[in-house]
């Protein structure tokens, strides 16, 4: 198991303030809706932005696109920079690139603002290829944006590389995909509902996911 998939909000950067102040803008500037309780729109988080504007506030879909773009108008001049890395998430970086772990980024959010992000927090170099979604509607599901990476990965054997993320978002994904995910419960999902969306294993910490996955390469490595 020596290629991994890391999710970036909720995985890798705690991104709350900056995603619901987007959300929170959108709703307003777009929709005339006014959303005092940033805590209601942590259930942004994860999924695509489309599917939550549709399902939590019920807005049709010839508004949804227009409000997204309020969204990203937010986002990227200020919400970009409204999050922080977790704590342990460059050291534990450090030590699988040192064990020789092929690293990539899925995540839902556009590709563009992954890798500024990246960049901004000083670890984008600890990545073998940033994937994310596109701007446009053809690649926003986390299944198509895993598609997209084992692309470029030339990743052939499936059983050879997993996902881990903190939603069922990102177990679902997986799971239509062909691998397996590992859970975070520090992120934004909680421990039930990464289990019953199919993750294979769910963790507290980043730590305890890097002894999994040395467990796992040591296994596969005996049994050659």
């Amino acid at each position: 198991m020596k290629k991994v998939l890391f999710d970036l909000d909720g995985t890798l950067i705690n991104s709350q303030e900056g995603i619901t102040k987007g959300v929170q803008y959108a709703l307003r500037e777009s929709l005339g809706i006014d959303e005092p309780d940033l805590e209601a729109l942590r259930c942004f988080i994860g999924p695509p932005l489309s599917l939550m504007f549709a399902r939590k506030y019920q807005v049709p879909p010839e508004k949804i696109e227009p409000a997204v773009a309020k969204y990203r108008e937010y986002y990227d001049a200020v919400g970009m920079n409204e999050c922080e890395l977790y704590p342990g998430v460059i050291e534990t970086l450090q030590r699988m690139r040192k064990k020789g772990y092929t690293i990539a980024l899925a995540s839902s959010k556009p590709e563009s603002s992954c890798t500024q992000i990246l960049k901004n927090l000083g670890v984008a170099d600890y990545f073998d290829e940033i994937v994310g979604a596109s701007l446009g509607p053809e690649r926003r599901e986390k299944v198509l944006v895993l598609e997209e990476a084992f692309r470029r990965m030339d990743v052939t054997d499936r059983s050879q590389i997993l996902l881990i993320g903190d939603t069922k978002y990102d177990a679902i994904g997986a799971v239509k995909a062909g691998i397996d995910c590992i859970g975070v419960t520090y992120g934004f999902g909680t421990r039930e509902e990464l289990v019953a969306a199919g993750a294979v294993a769910v963790f507290d910490t980043l730590e305890e996911v890097e002894a999994y996955l040395d467990d796992a390469q040591a296994k596969t490595e005996s049994s050659v």
